[in-house]
């Protein structure tokens, strides 16, 4: 490929930059703040779901967020302690929520099997779920009558054009995520899904080294990506960059509240 506004010494230069991001491509939680204020994504979503769960919560109900990742979000609610559960299944943030939650008092349970969630029948008045794994039949096991489940969840069409700049050809990981198949689940499970949106919102890198940190993370959309499996292709996506200042693609959202 002909890359002239590349030279030699700057395209040495950026390999050993992405490479580096590359190497230290890891995440503690659900941290992104390594690339805080180079990307921008989920700045205008038209609902906001902290809002939505504080609208139903009290402080006397039973909460449970399921795939807690490091419990950050979770914490944020300030829900007594006494009344919090969670699980997560990922290993690091295990650990993590083993030192954060359990000293608070939060009925903390290390959990991956979304379809067997080691918590008795009728146990939560609210489950909460962002971005995590769910079987609505067992989410149905675990609330109480009238018991409500929020879920922020991203999409299948998520980050495709970014996937196809980079692995062209790459299908869908999970083409059944959208809102309409994911809702007649719920009511299948015998809920009354009483608030659903779906959106698509962009999301822009500023600079290709904040991309490699991201696609090495999302490794479940970006399989097999590497810097040097993909460098012809990100030197391009540089040079996008050095014209139009960011490289854009697609987010996929969609937001539902059922209640049991």
């Amino acid at each position: 490929m002909d890359y002239r506004n590349l030279n030699t010494d700057r395209v040495n230069e950026l390999r050993k930059e992405w490479e580096a991001e590359e190497k230290i491509a890891h995440i503690h939680g659900w941290d992104f703040s390594h690339i805080h204020d180079r990307y921008e994504e989920e700045d205008d979503l038209p609902w906001d779901y902290k809002k939505i769960i504080e609208e139903y919560l009290d402080p006397d109900m039973k909460l449970m967020d399921f795939d807690t990742g490091g419990g950050e979000f979770l914490l944020s609610l300030k829900h007594p302690y006494k009344n919090t559960a969670a699980t997560e299944g990922f290993p690091p943030n295990v650990e993590l929520c083993k030192e954060t939650l359990l000293p608070l008092g939060i009925d903390f349970k290390p959990c991956d099997n979304e379809s067997d969630i080691p918590f008795a029948d009728s146990s939560f008045d609210i489950m909460i779920n962002r971005h995590g794994s769910f079987d609505p039949k067992e989410i149905h096991r675990l609330l109480k009558d009238d018991g409500i489940f929020i879920t922020q969840q991203v999409g299948g069409k998520n980050d495709r054009e970014l996937v196809e700049m980079v692995l062209p050809g790459t299908p869908e990981p999970f083409p059944e995520l959208e809102l309409s198949i994911q809702k007649k689940k719920f009511e299948e499970a015998g809920f009354e899904v009483i608030r659903g949106e779906e959106v698509f919102r962009p999301i822009r890198f500023y600079d290709v080294g904040a991309f490699v940190w991201f696609a090495r993370i999302i490794e479940w959309e970006f399989p097999g990506f590497s810097v040097e499996k993909c460098f012809d292709r990100l030197l391009k996506m540089q040079e996008e960059i050095d014209k139009n200042g960011f490289v854009q693609g697609t987010i996929h959202r969609y937001l539902i509240v059922a209640k049991k």
